[in-house]
């Protein structure tokens, strides 16, 4: 086994053990008529899907800025045409930012496909796609957005798998002018989700249960009485990829990405989007 592919995996063993707070006091369920519930004295969630109706949760507070963790446990088995995500989002509107992970589920037997993606003033149209180094609906992975002035940053397990900067110089716009919520839920999508929507939901195997805990939001919180930052000098607010860091995330994807939008020639004939320059 190659030497980094060692070091990825016994960091995929050792990050979800992390505690974090209480669900009772960071989020709301928000959808799903009661297919959301909080276990465990408030240290665990899960979300079902049935055919009726799948379910969701936010976070109570807003944030510009910060490092937000999730470990989450994805739906075991066939879960083809499910799409379990956790993302920070703005409200809707024509300069909506979001930045995502959504996870696509596969037919028992293949893998996951986690998809990135960054919106910016109501531009999105920037997936990347990966087949993960695990897998993801056996145990709890931790994953994170840090995502300060200068870059989003999404890390699995602790290890970076994509850096969007900040190009505001070229053109390109960032988010940072307005507050996002996180947001996790458990949807049905067979129409798009497996190979394309070839593959359909088999609802025998409902509900399917996605299963998240050690939210953790040390971020610049906005838009209530609790404001604070914890933006440390050293932190996440001035974090960025350093050679090791950069060396992990280019190992990855050139070994699990399995799409890339600054690579589709198909669907960008008239030339790249400005950020693929340094994607």
């Amino acid at each position: 086994m190659a030497p980094l592919l060692r070091l990825l995996l016994l960091a995929s063993s050792m990050v979800a053990v992390a505690s974090a707070g209480s669900f009772y006091d960071d989020i709301l369920i928000s959808w799903g008529d009661g297919r959301g519930k909080i276990h465990d004295g408030g240290h665990l969630l899960t979300l079902s899907l049935d055919k009726y109706s799948g379910s969701g949760f936010e976070s109570k507070y807003e944030y510009l800025f910060g490092k937000i963790d999730m470990a989450i446990k994805l739906v075991l088995g066939n879960s083809a045409g499910t799409v379990t995500t956790f993302y920070l989002t703005s409200e809707d509107g024509p300069t909506h930012d979001e930045i995502d992970f959504e996870f696509l589920g596969n037919s028992s037997g293949d893998p996951y496909t986690l998809q990135t993606n960054v919106f910016t003033q109501g531009k999105g149209n920037r997936e990347m796609q990966f087949k993960l180094w695990f897998d993801p609906s056996k145990h709890f992975h931790n994953y994170s957005i840090i995502w300060n002035p200068r870059h989003i940053i999404f890390m699995v397990d602790g290890i970076p798998i994509r850096d969007f900067q900040n190009l505001e110089a070229r053109g390109v716009a960032f988010p940072n002018k307005q507050a996002l919520k996180m947001k996790s839920s458990l949807w049905a999508a067979e129409d798009w989700a497996t190979r394309g929507g070839q593959v359909k939901t088999d609802w025998s195997k409902a509900p399917f249960v996605a299963s998240f805990r050690s939210f953790n939001a040390d971020a610049c919180v906005v838009g209530s009485a609790k404001r604070r930052c914890h933006a440390a000098k050293d932190g996440w607010w001035r974090e960025e990829l350093d050679s090791e860091s950069h060396a992990k995330m280019m190992w990855v994807q050139k070994n699990h990405m399995i799409y890339n939008y600054c690579a589709d020639v198909n669907r960008f004939p008239g030339g790249w989007p400005p950020e693929c320059s340094v994607a």
